[in-house]
Formats: C-alpha cells, sequence, structure tokens
C-alpha cells in the first residue's frame, strides 16, 4: 500500500486526532507512525498513513472535510521496504546529543551547522524553553538524535560540539 506523510495544524482542542483517525479509517487506511504536539495553541504534527492504492486520491481529496478543523498535506512517503528505522536500516550508530543553557536565537542553527559540516543526518529533534529556576530568565533546551555514518570522525565532531558549547555559554552532553 502506499504511505503517505500528513502535515496536520490547527488550533488546538479535543476530538482533532480522532476527526483525523475517522478519515483514514472510512479509507482503508493504516497509521503507522506519528509526532503531535501541541505548540503556542496550535496542534501540529506528521502522521505517516498507507492507504490502499485504489483508495488514495479518494483518501487525499477527503482530506479537505477536515478544513475547519485541522489543514492537512499529503505528501508521498517510501514504501515500507525502503523506508526502515533510521541507523538500523543504513547500518550506521546513532549519537544523542543533549543541551542545555540559556535561550537565545541562533542555537538551533549554531548545532545544526556542526551536524551538518559532519555530514550528520537528524533523526530526531525536541527543543523547548522553561523557567531558569533561581537565575530568572529562559533555558532552551535541545535532544537531538543524528545518524552517523561507519567511518566518521566522531572524536571531532564532539570538538566541534564542545567548542560550540563554550562560544554558546551552554552544557552539551554526547553520548
Amino acid at each position: 500500500m502506499p504511505r503517505l506523510v500528513l502535515t496536520v495544524i490547527g488550533d488546538d482542542r479535543s476530538g482533532l486526532v480522532r476527526a483525523l483517525a475517522d478519515v483514514v479509517t472510512e479509507h482503508d487506511g493504516n497509521w503507522e507512525e506519528s509526532q503531535l504536539t501541541e505548540l503556542a495553541g496550535k496542534f501540529a504534527g506528521i502522521v505517516v498513513v498507507s492507504v490502499p492504492e485504489a483508495r488514495a486520491e479518494e483518501f487525499t481529496i477527503s482530506l479537505s472535510t477536515l478544513d475547519g478543523l485541522l489543514e492537512v498535506s499529503a505528501h508521498p512517503g517510501a514504501e515500507p521496504a525502503a523506508a526502515g528505522a533510521g541507523a538500523a536500516a543504513a547500518g550506521t550508530d546513532q549519537l544523542t546529543i543533549d543541551l542545555l543553557g540559556n535561550d537565545h536565537p541562533g542555537i538551533v542553527r549554531d548545532v545544526s551547522t556542526v551536524l551538518s559540516k559532519h555530514d550528520l543526518s537528524i533523526e530526531t529533534m525536541t527543543t523547548g524553553t522553561r523557567e531558569a529556576p533561581m537565575a530568572g530568565g529562559l533555558l532552551f533546551e535541545a535532544h537531538v538524535v543524528v545518524d552517523v555514518p561507519a567511518g566518521s570522525d566522531t572524536a571531532a565532531l564532539r570538538a566541534d560540539l564542545e567548542r560550540l558549547a563554550a562560544e554558546l555559554l551552554v552544557d552539551i552532553a554526547v553520548a
């Protein structure tokens, strides 16, 4: 069955997942994976569904019935055999990078620049801010999982991340 990657966004309220799941089920589809969250009063996410080929076009058109609840865009996804599960499928290792420090513009850009320099692919990234307990202001947190191809110079990556941590005055842990 063809896989579709759906991007969804709408004003946060109850029933949004059910409404989308109803459309998937009505077209004999299967909800395979998703990452859904509330951000700044919006409900947003990405959902991978598989739908029988004969119903895929009808399914895509029917997503417009969610207008007013959710804005949904459908994009073709890779076939299950080619999709894989990140590092396991590609024969790579994974590194986890955790960052914590005072929030300021450019942190994500700076970290992603280092990762790009080393040709690393981000598998997942979760970021957020929270109140600094004693000092006031905001702390920025990031949890990043990257795929590291065999033969990559992880020592050089760690050195570049440590140098960046010193420049940004943040703590970065690599595991």
